[in-house]
């Protein structure tokens, strides 16, 4: 029996099908033999689909066929686009290279597919800010390229000798706070001192003088 490449419910159902045909047509091109093996074909909920379906009501090959297509159709529906790809950002628990991966996996289920130079370019574009100033170089280079350019950048925003831009902003902004609240507080102080200075000295019924009262604790 073929050893069958596995689809586990992501990705074209229609593609899958295509495959898994072409593996199987060699034998005869039965469709007996389409139905039968092609649960050895699914893995992970895809094999949990098929395993819950009802066999009865597959008569013949299309049968089965437009049922795994309707079931796992949304793959196509969701499938990333060149907009999608600039929002896919990297995680901070992950690495470049991780990310970069991951990355160039769903790029390659873009329809109409990209040629290396707007692959990259469309990368660069989902990059932050720290990363994106500095991997600018990888423009019109492969896509290998910008994961090394990457990994370069990574391991220098690491060890200090790239300042991170983000950790700059963060502590100018924290500094501005900082001079912000220490004006308020200062105004707050002289407000004080200033209503004290306006509270003459108190004077009995009888127009005798008297000191100002001491606070009771």
């Amino acid at each position: 029996m073929p050893k069958f490449e596995k689809y586990v419910g992501h990705g074209d159902p229609i593609a899958h099908l295509k495959r898994y045909c072409n593996q199987l047509r060699g034998p005869g091109g039965k469709e007996e033999l389409l139905m039968a093996y092609f649960g050895e074909s699914l893995m992970g909920i895809a094999s949990e689909w098929y395993m819950d379906q009802d066999i009865s009501h597959w008569h013949i090959w299309d049968d089965l066929a437009r049922d795994f297509v309707k079931q796992f159709q949304y793959n196509v529906d969701i499938a990333p686009n060149r907009n999608s790809l600039t929002n896919f950002k990297k995680q901070t628990v992950e690495s470049f290279r991780e990310y970069a991966i991951k990355w160039r996996e769903q790029a390659a289920r873009v329809k109409p597919p990209m040629d290396e130079t707007e692959m990259v370019h469309v990368f660069l574009q989902a990059q932050e800010a720290d990363y994106f100033h500095n991997t600018m170089s990888a423009m019109g280079k492969p896509f290998t390229e910008a994961i090394k350019i990457g990994e370069m950048v990574e391991n220098g925003l690491k060890t200090g000798r790239i300042i991170s831009q983000s950790a700059l902003r963060a502590t100018s902004q924290s500094i501005q706070n900082g001079s912000r609240g220490l004006a308020n507080r200062k105004k707050r102080e002289e407000g004080v001192v200033m209503a004290s200075s306006l509270r003459g000295p108190r004077l009995s019924r009888d127009n005798v003088y008297l000191p100002p009262r001491t606070p009771q604790h």
